[in-house]
């Protein structure tokens, strides 16, 4: 930022001021030249020597505002059709760069900081108002705990570290394989720390591999870790059909190998991440979740008085590395079109934030043996958001830019399911966070540890069964037979394929 760049703070709370004051302890950032707000008690006064215009509507449209100017929408609580109304105000009054605070949820005891603010985007203007949680209570849990993150450099996993430092832990851990993602979180963290967010924790970065068995124990004994968030997984489920064995051999197998050196090591507390594509699923990733959400929820039964084992599932999360987001970005940057692969297609959706609260807040008051779900509200078709983010960057559908159907991909469906037939949402008494009750035969109608020993020999090079290894027909078929929705979704992606014809106009 230049030393000349004049900034607008959008609000005059406690937020807005801490940030001004900041701002003006670090002169080199810009001047503050005014807030803007809409309450009539503070429009017309000076705070921190800056005036107070307002209201924010009326005002933005006098401004003669210049390429350097900026703005900083600094109302954590703000709801997202405020922040939408906000955009097209400041958007309309000529500012080109408009910055964002998180979540009140994420602002600890009212702490704002610069070094929080981001550029806004699509994910925050999208969707539902995310819930309020109070992160400092909801993490009492973890002070003085030493805490791992596996996948710890992916959207999840990166997410939850941020929100963790408010947490009072004594180490965090950032366990993944790709060094640059874990250099690029650990270098964030340490730079987030040295400004004032959060707390002490030590940072820890850790490379390595769940697949590595031995490896596992190795670290997770000498690590001491008390509780463990597993975020890692191969998570794009296209590319999963074209390589199902890495699939199966990452996510399955390394969550095995991840629980049974936590189980081995003393970890008192396990909280997997799980998806709803793993309810009744139809992909290879979809199966590789739902045999983990066995694994976890077994060795919960097996678990002495002191650990708690349990998983977490949720539906889409805005914004991640892998999300649909990105690809309409890159697509309405470079003029269209924009591919949507069905016109009733729907997906749940969720901010990471957001997701990342309630996961930690599950981690909490979720007890042994327990499959939670969030709440994910209403499904959104994938042709709207399409709509919703042309019109972010200033187009028009089909108008500007296309909206092109290209046909559903191996193992996608049209509508995802949060629970299956044998499975009940019940309310937990916390925000947002429910239960899910399991009808007889939950736990028995698969038997996971003989499917992997099955699946052993097409993982792991065997010289008397050398024609399993890597095979992917061989274990398709395994798959097919030991959960038949597997089988069922070919045809029926066939035929809806067939009735995709040209877009819409």
């Amino acid at each position: 930022m230049k030393k000349t760049t004049r900034l607008y703070i959008i609000g005059a709370g406690f937020a807005g001021q801490t940030l001004a004051r900041e701002i003006k302890a670090k002169a080199i950032l810009g001047t503050v030249v005014a807030f803007l707000d809409d309450d009539p008690k503070k429009i017309g006064t000076r705070i921190e020597g800056i005036p107070v215009l307002g209201p924010v509507r009326d005002v933005a449209s006098l401004l003669r505002t210049t390429s350097a100017d900026e703005a900083i929408i600094a109302i954590p609580s703000a709801s997202r059709e405020t922040l939408s109304e906000l955009y097209a105000t400041l958007k309309n009054a000529g500012f080109r760069r408009i910055r964002i605070l998180p979540g009140i949820s994420q602002i600890v005891e009212g702490n704002a900081h610069l070094i929080q603010t981001r550029f806004i985007d699509p994910q925050d203007l999208l969707g539902r108002t995310p819930a309020l949680i109070n992160l400092k209570e909801s993490l009492a849990y973890l002070r003085g705990k030493r805490v791992l993150v596996t996948g710890a450099g992916g959207s999840i996993g990166s997410e939850l570290c941020r929100q963790l430092l408010s947490g009072g832990a004594s180490r965090l851990y950032l366990f993944g394989h790709g060094e640059n993602s874990i250099y690029l979180i650990d270098r964030e963290l340490r730079l987030l720390q040295e400004e004032g967010v959060g707390e002490k924790a030590t940072i820890v970065p850790v490379i390595g591999d769940l697949k590595d068995r031995n490896y596992m124990f190795y670290i997770l004994e000498r690590l001491k870790a008390d509780v463990i968030f597993n975020t890692a997984a191969y998570k794009h489920v296209p590319m999963m059909e074209e390589n199902p064995v890495a699939a199966i051999e990452n996510n399955l197998f390394g969550t095995k190998n991840l629980i049974d050196a936590a189980k081995a090591s003393g970890v008192k507390r396990f909280v997997h991440i799980t998806t709803d594509k793993a309810v009744d699923p139809v992909s290879v990733y979809g199966v590789s979740k739902y045999l983990c959400e066995k694994l976890v929820l077994s060795a919960a039964t097996e678990n002495h008085f002191e650990r708690s084992f349990m998983a977490v599932r949720f539906g889409n999360v805005l914004g991640s590395r892998g999300s649909i987001m990105l690809l309409f970005q890159k697509q309405i940057e470079k003029g269209g079109p924009v591919t949507v692969t069905h016109p009733d297609m729907k997906r749940w959706f969720m901010t990471i934030p957001e997701a990342c609260s309630l996961v930690l807040k599950a981690g909490g008051v979720g007890e042994n043996s327990s499959l939670y779900l969030l709440d994910m509200g209403e499904p959104v078709l994938i042709r709207d958001l399409a709509e919703q983010m042309i019109r972010f960057y200033g187009f028009e559908p089909d108008r500007d830019i296309r909206i092109e159907y290209t046909g559903i991909r191996p193992g996608e469906r049209l509508d995802e399911r949060l629970w299956a037939d044998d499975e009940e949402p019940v309310p937990t008494g916390f925000n947002r966070i429910l239960k899910v009750r399991s009808g007889a035969g939950f736990q028995s109608r698969i038997d996971v540890e003989g499917l992997i020993e099955r699946l052993y020999p097409i993982i792991r090079f065997d010289p008397g069964q050398k024609e399993k290894y890597r095979n992917n027909a061989f274990l398709k078929e395994l798959l097919r037979d030991a959960i038949p929705s597997f089988g069922i979704p070919k045809q029926k992606a066939l035929q809806n394929d067939q009735k995709v014809l040209a877009p819409a106009v």
